[in-house]
């Protein structure tokens, strides 16, 4: 699943060039793998559906057959067909990429493994911008990526698995991502 790489949302990004790469590697390993990707695009008064920022970035190109949820929430679950297409299609799995890491991808993850999916997070394919306090402190962006891939490597809920795993070594076929 990937959500949000959109040319707004990533402009900006921490290392956005080489996690949009691994987000492209990702989709193209799912697709020869016979894995369902699915898009989910995020739209509000800030993104509006159908602008310049509102695209996906150049690198990424949902197929006509592959399966496009638009929010307009963090959570992807939310006011959302998402739940429903899993169902269909029998999904438990997921394998999660994309932005922003501290808003969207943190609780579209806490949102599925919550709902009782197994979840994977691609812990190079997903990243966000810093954090500047009016104080002058700052959360740098690279922070924020590693602190959800530890709570993710470190989360337990019963009866799920979940973890991370490299974009380029993410084995599409096991709960948790990597044998």
């Amino acid at each position: 699943m990937v959500v949000d790489v959109q040319a707004g949302v990533v402009a900006s990004a921490w290392d956005r060039d080489r996690v949009v790469g691994n987000v492209a590697l990702a989709v193209a390993r799912a697709r020869d793998a016979g894995v369902p990707v699915i898009w989910v695009q995020h739209n509000d008064s800030e993104l509006p559906r159908g602008s310049p920022a509102w695209q996906w970035v150049p690198a990424l190109d949902p197929r006509p057959t592959e399966t496009v949820v638009h929010k307009s929430f963090n959570s992807a679950f939310e006011q959302t067909e998402l739940a429903s297409i899993l169902e269909r299609e029998r999904v438990n799995h997921l394998v999660l990429a994309g932005a922003a890491t501290n808003w969207c991808i943190r609780a579209t993850a806490y949102a599925a493994m919550d709902r009782g999916y197994n979840l994977t997070l691609l812990e190079d394919a997903h990243t966000t911008e810093s954090i500047e306090f009016a104080d002058g402190r700052s959360i740098h962006a690279r922070d924020i990526v590693d602190d959800l891939n530890v709570s993710v490597r470190w989360l337990t809920y019963p009866g799920r698995v979940n973890g991370t795993a490299c974009a380029g070594n993410v084995d599409f076929a096991v709960v948790g991502g990597t044998k």
